[in-house]
């Protein structure tokens, strides 16, 4: 079953159930399977994984200014719908997790101070691709390297 089939049968449930929040939810997850379909590089399981999470990162970054306006209301539709978006994601690494593969990912590359900050990250990101968010792992390396 690829995703859009299971985004449909994801929503179909929701309207049954009358869950109008997590069917706003998985509509716009629908919209973004759909826009891909229609572009040059197709629907795959990979480019729907990164437009996922867009996404969130998007819904997490409204919620973080509705909170900072005192809009409690309208931060809590948006963390509700990243939740949603993410049960479609890959399980993310917790910062341990991060660590233990950082060292590993330093020593290969042999680097030893904040001058091979873009050696360190551009093995990271391809190696953490869609379970750590890059902030994240940023901060670590520059932690791990400083």
């Amino acid at each position: 079953m690829n995703i859009e089939e299971k985004i449909n049968g994801e929503i179909k449930a929701a309207m049954l159930a009358k869950d109008a929040k997590r069917l706003e939810a998985l509509r716009a997850i629908k919209s973004v399977v759909l826009l891909l379909k229609t572009s040059p590089e197709g629907l795959t399981d990979d480019s729907a994984m990164k437009a996922i999470q867009k996404e969130v990162k998007k819904r997490k970054e409204s919620a973080d200014i509705y909170k900072s306006q005192n809009r409690a209301d309208l931060e809590e539709t948006e963390l509700f719908q990243a939740n949603v978006l993410e049960e479609y994601l890959p399980k993310q690494l917790s910062e341990d997790e991060i660590k233990t593969e950082l060292q590993k990912i330093i020593a290969s590359v042999g680097a030893t101070s904040a001058a091979d900050l873009g050696k360190v990250m551009g093995a990271a990101s391809k190696a953490f691709a869609g379970k750590a968010d890059n902030k994240i792992v940023s901060a670590l390396v520059k932690q791990l390297l400083g």
